[in-house]
């Protein structure tokens, strides 16, 4: 018995094949493009996200010599809050706007301050973001009258590939709660958001729990993936929950961070509960329970984004230098700080014009020092949301690490000892796909629930420790970094005003 895991990433899809005892038998990816017509926008085609995903399974399918009554169940995990429109012929009307796109920006000042925040918290637990689905809804309405009068269905970018593979409309509730449609208490579309919206719910997917059985492999997919049209199909989870079930993050105590493209700090609760302002994300979770998320819009491509721009991107070991380079640092960086807004914020400042700037260069500071200070301002980002959850009284006691960012062991020492907690890696590197495959497994009954799953699959590796001495220096300097953004925040504005004008 096998199951696949499908993670559609922002740049590309990433397909596992898990046995039965968890054991990752192969993966495959495949990437695409994104398009930047305008600054602050991002865009895709949604077929290329199903040509990638066609081709990646049957071409794992074949590396692993395996027969198409052998995969029973598929899970899902994709980049949330995207806007994929389809029209009554079932074809995609427009490119899908993505969870990274700014232009939403009047939507949400006419969401939050003209319908209210506080109406808006009490229909869908949340404020409106830039990066989330129904102000986009709204920005089609205005700027794309003639495509928003076509609408035959509203869809999230995961439940696109599964349209594709079942023919059918679903979507789950991890994912539909960051669309601001949703009643996250309730786990149910919001009917006073949808009449605030002019949206009839005939136009979105039926919502399931993430390990609920969702459909079948249709005969045209099965055509052209060499799947069986026996394969179920669960409803899998947002990348960020998905990544959470894959890290073993479903129970309170434990905190899942993110060192992805972007940054997440996520923590499962018992209980339903909401940020008096809405700073952190109050979503369903995908074992049934829910969570509260913290996200930064720039994380690992902050150290991306330096590699490429000091000319080191052609050295084959050019992270190794950078990384060597900032370890012979030391904590703080000789009072250097980095503030990592390279796409704007969305924790806890929700601004898209903030940007990214060093703070406190002098003449004696190195590349190196310059590197150590690019993790740490990513850090000190992803700390803002923990000292969000420590205020609601949710239970920390340990941090969970994943993402390409986790392959730094200096970059996890200076997070453990950031939040000072202990900092656990796992023997699973695939998370949110790993977690779709697990959710798979689930929903085909070898486990009970996703707790159940996970407990089995899912152990420790290893364990790294705040350093005491460090602790107290990355106190001191996180209450600066805490402050220079409210001092910084108007200059940030006139300055996209200025770029808006040369644009």
């Amino acid at each position: 018995m096998y199951f696949l895991g499908i993670d559609l990433g922002t740049s590309s899809v990433k397909i596992i094949i898990m046995d039965e005892s968890g054991k990752v038998v192969n993966t495959a990816t495949k990437n695409f493009e994104i398009s930047y017509p305008h600054i602050g926008w991002a865009e895709q085609n949604p077929d290329d996200w199903w040509d990638g995903t066609k081709e990646g399974i049957k071409e794992i399918i074949k590396l692993s010599g395996l027969k198409s009554d052998e995969i029973k169940g598929i899970g899902f995990s994709g980049q949330m809050h995207g806007l994929v429109l389809l029209d009554k012929d079932n074809k995609v009307l427009m490119p899908a706007i993505l969870w990274c796109d700014q232009r939403t920006q009047e939507e949400c000042e006419y969401l939050n301050n003209v319908i209210g925040q506080d109406k808006l918290s009490k229909y869908t637990a949340n404020m409106a973001l830039t990066g989330f689905t129904a102000p986009k809804v709204l920005w089609v309405k205005k700027h794309k009258p003639d495509i928003y009068n076509k609408i035959y269905k509203i869809m999230l970018p995961k439940d696109y590939i599964r349209f594709k593979l079942t023919g059918l409309f679903a979507t789950d509730v991890s994912d539909a709660s960051g669309t601001l449609m949703f009643d996250v208490k309730n786990r149910k579309w919001s009917k006073e958001m949808l009449k605030i919206l002019e949206i009839n719910e005939e136009v979105l997917p039926k919502v399931f729990e993430s390990y609920q059985v969702t459909g079948r492999v249709c005969i045209e997919a099965a055509k052209v993936t060499g799947l069986s049209t026996e394969t179920l199909v669960v409803a899998g989870a947002g990348d960020q929950a998905a990544g959470a079930v894959g890290t073993g993050t479903v129970d309170s105590g434990v905190v899942s961070v993110a060192l992805g493209t972007s940054g997440v700090v996520f923590a499962c609760d018992k209980k339903f509960s909401v940020d008096s302002k809405n700073r952190l994300h109050s979503f369903c979770h995908a074992n049934g329970r829910y969570h509260q998320m913290g996200v930064m819009l720039s994380a690992a491509s902050c150290l991306q984004w330096w590699n490429d721009n000091i000319n080191l991107d052609t050295m084959e070991n050019s992270f190794e230098v950078l990384l060597t380079e900032a370890e012979n640092s030391v904590a703080g960086s000789k009072g250097l700080i980095y503030l990592p807004y390279l796409m704007g914020e969305r924790t806890p400042y929700s601004d898209p014009d903030a940007k990214g700037a060093f703070i406190g260069l002098n003449i004696t500071h190195t590349r190196g020092d310059m590197t150590r200070s690019v993790l740490e301002g990513v850090c000190f980002g992803l700390r803002d949301s923990l000292e969000i959850l420590k205020s609601m009284g949710v239970e920390v006691k340990e941090v969970r690490v994943s993402g390409g960012g986790s392959k730094s062991t200096l970059w996890k020492q200076i997070l453990a000892s950031v939040f000072n907690l202990k900092v656990s890696s796992i023997n699973s590197k695939e998370g949110p796909a790993y977690g779709a495959a697990i959710l798979a497994a689930v929903g085909c009954g070898l486990y009970d629930n996703v707790d159940d799953a996970c407990n089995s699959l899912i152990k420790i590796t290893d364990i790294i420790m705040p350093i005491e001495k460090d602790v107290d220096k990355y106190d001191k300097t996180y209450k600066v970094y805490a402050s220079l953004y409210g001092c910084l925040k108007d200059k940030f504005k006139e300055l996209s005003e200025l770029d808006s004008k040369e644009d």
